[in-house]
């Protein structure tokens, strides 16, 4: 059978490089399909950081029988994302917890200290005291040991403030 250019499908197809089936059939869709795009969006609306598998999950829960294949198709068609992580801040000035934390303004203004643990390969307990500037940034001690207490912390503190001066605020 012959079209308006006077070439067959056969070989339009062929020289397109796709397959004659796909002239023949018109997807028609589901009927159903404008309620689940509905149900789709508000769900992805309700959980944001949800993505179409666990949209899918949630449909399935809800009563439709849908696979994750034709709730992507729609996923991509509505043109819905996912929104990237949120990195985590890093240094929290004035809402860091059950203290107000200074913004320092120069050297010595504001120190900082903090326990870090891990252990070694035998599984023994290996832990580290780091004493910083918070406005260079600088690590004023580190002091490592397998135990260390608060009389620890007094020594290495009492020493700093000896080598280096009394910082305003701790």
């Amino acid at each position: 059978m012959r079209h308006e250019l006077g070439v067959s499908e056969r070989r339009a197809c062929r020289a397109l490089g796709q397959h004659r089936s796909t002239q023949r059939k018109l997807s028609l869709g589901w009927p159903d399909e404008e309620r689940l795009s509905d149900d789709i969006i508000e769900l992805a609306d309700k959980y944001g950081h949800y993505g179409c598998r666990m949209v899918t999950g949630l449909l399935n829960n809800a009563g439709w029988h849908v696979n994750h294949k034709r709730v992507e198709r729609i996923w991509r068609r509505e043109g819905l994302k996912v929104p990237q992580k949120q990195r985590k801040k890093g240094w929290l000035w004035l809402n860091g917890g059950s203290c107000v934390r200074l913004r320092p303004e120069r050297p010595n203004h504001v120190w900082s200290y903090d326990f870090v643990q891990d252990r070694t390969a035998d599984g023994r307990v290996c832990r580290t005291l780091n004493i910083i500037d918070e406005y260079t940034r600088q690590a004023r001690m580190i002091r490592a040991d397998r135990k260390l207490n608060s009389t620890d912390v007094l020594d290495a503190l009492t020493d700093l403030f000896i080598l280096r001066g009394q910082p305003e605020y701790i």
